[in-house]
């Protein structure tokens, strides 16, 4: 802004306010009178007074506790909004010794316990399940663990839906539906992206955000197929939708319904909870939280499928490990970078080539290999995998389960719903696409006792437990060796069989003490900081 401009800003304000005191001069507005007080020649005065401060005091404690009350609902509503049905996280177990205080020990529950207790829950409420895949690695996004569940938990249907559909070349989407059809009946989606709202945002809100959507292909299909099968059970359905993290299971739910219900983001394993929405009479939705990956699996497979809130991931080598398995003349072509002999050298000219640095003015290796991290996950890199030459029966599967999960559901409507969708979408060329190498099913875990427990934590833990015990068991020597103390030597005879330290010792231990310091002056290190 020039200084013209700024000046002259500053006078038209200045006009603005002498005209509005012009009209209140005008007005005769008046400053509001003083209160008196009680006068002196008052009898009582002093009593009065006092009680006018106490009234005073009780007021202020009120509007003070209507306030924290009006907070406290605020925090509950809020809570109730984010997470519905949130089980309590901390157990209070208490423990008590003899003569002792009792001590209560909060220990808070796993993050992997919650979702695995939360995906079962989903698994029994629900009679239809669909498992969400990522159309770029549709094999690596099952789990058989939790297929094989599904079939064990009695007759219950499951639907494989193709989400982000967009992101691969339509041949290699028709090979994939070819193939996965052969076992379960299988939707191609391509859920809305949505939008922020950029308006005026209005102070009452009596409906949910507008949903503001791109094309969402893929929606009047899985409409259909579940509306079919609603009508051939005869009553209800309750819909689980499952799958990894960041396969797309909220913006499914989102593009069904319309509105933005779900909570969506790029970050992985937002849902922690189980989520019900009706969608209409007849069918209710229910969002999961994502699959726990199981420690045994390929690193690649750990990097794509491990959200942060839940495991330690370390970037760098996660995304080497999904490099390694990314075709490097594509990669080269797709970050513009000179081509690389080893992940490290392609994280360094990646952050050069994106002006990612250091303090010093370095590479910044670790946020390079974050962004490639982000872009592998998130839905906006264009990759694809190449399905199986044969097929082959999965051993969690036979013929007879095969053919009763697809009763019920009308899949000539579905085939060429699926036709049509593949149609409209807009792929990437095979050419401009990357081809990654899948490392086949993932393996995941849905029972608690199969979760791997940390080291570290554990070590924690002990540690506290035996720096508790020591001090119980130091206090309780030091008391019995004072009490065997007083009862053989008086306080007399313990201080004639301390000899007297003599002036020369006395001399001696000051110049020890010296010399030491000394020592350590000479010994700075001028390299550490010291606060």
């Amino acid at each position: 802004m020039t200084c013209h401009k700024r000046y002259k800003i500053q006078k038209k304000v200045r006009e603005h306010h002498r005209k509005l005191r012009k009209e209140a001069k005008k007005r005769g507005h008046k400053k509001p009178r003083k209160d008196p007080g009680v006068p002196n020649s008052a009898p009582f005065k002093e009593a009065l007074l006092r009680e006018a401060e106490l009234r005073k005091q009780q007021l202020e404690e009120l509007k003070q506790q209507q306030k924290l009350d009006r907070q406290k609902e605020q925090e509950k509503k809020r809570k109730l909004e984010t997470n519905p049905d949130e089980p309590s996280n901390v157990e209070a177990i208490e423990e008590s010794g003899q003569g002792k205080t009792k001590k209560i020990k909060l220990v808070k529950q796993s993050p992997k316990k919650l979702h695995c207790q939360e995906l079962k829950k989903v698994i029994e409420a629900s009679d239809v399940l669909l498992e969400v895949l990522d159309a770029r690695d549709p094999l690596g996004c099952r789990c058989p663990q939790v297929e094989e569940a599904i079939v064990q938990s009695g007759h219950k249907k499951l639907v494989l839906v193709l989400n982000k559909s967009d992101l691969v070349p339509k041949e290699n989407l028709e090979g994939w539906l070819n193939y996965l059809k052969k076992e379960l009946p299988t939707v191609v989606f391509k859920a809305s992206a949505y939008l922020k709202n950029k308006g005026k945002i209005t102070k009452v809100k009596k409906k949910a955000a507008p949903f503001k959507t791109k094309v969402c292909i893929g929606k009047e299909s899985l409409w259909k197929l579940l509306g079919g099968f609603q009508d051939t059970y005869g009553k209800a359905i309750q819909v689980g939708v499952i799958g990894f993290p960041n396969v797309g299971k909220s913006s499914i739910i989102n593009s069904l319904k319309q509105e933005r219900i779900c909570n969506v983001g790029i970050s992985m394993g937002l849902t922690r909870n189980m989520q019900v929405v009706p969608l209409d009479k007849q069918i209710t939705i229910i969002d999961s939280p994502c699959f726990i990956v199981s420690p045994h699996n390929s690193s690649a497979a750990i990097a794509l499928r491990s959200p942060m809130s839940i495991e330690a991931v370390k970037p760098v080598d996660a995304a080497s490990a999904i490099l390694s398995q990314a075709d490097a003349r594509q990669v080269v072509l797709k970050y513009t970078v000179p081509d690389y002999k080893n992940s490290l050298e392609f994280f360094t000219k990646l952050a050069q080539r994106r002006g990612l640095h250091q303090k010093g003015g370095g590479p910044n290796v670790e946020r390079a290999a974050k962004l490639l991290l982000s872009e592998w996950t998130g839905a906006s890199l264009g990759y694809y995998c190449l399905p199986p030459i044969s097929w082959s029966l999965p051993s969690h599967f036979n013929e007879n389960i095969m053919a009763d999960m697809k009763k019920g559901f009308n899949l000539e409507e579905l085939e060429n719903n699926n036709a049509h969708s593949i149609q409209i979408i807009k792929g990437p060329c095979l050419a401009n696409s990357i081809p990654f190498q899948s490392s086949g099913l993932t393996n995941g875990i849905i029972e608690e006792r199969d979760i791997p427990e940390d080291l570290s934590k554990q070590r924690e833990v002990r540690q506290k437990e035996d720096d508790d015990d020591d001090e119980d068991d130091t206090g309780i020597e030091q008391e019995g060796v004072d009490e065997i103390l007083s009862d053989v030597f008086p306080v007399k005879e313990i201080s004639e069989v301390v000899p007297e330290v003599s002036i020369a010792g006395e001399a001696s231990s000051r110049s020890f003490i010296l010399d030491k310091k000394t020592k350590e002056d000479d010994a700075y290190d001028f390299s550490t900081d010291y606060v």
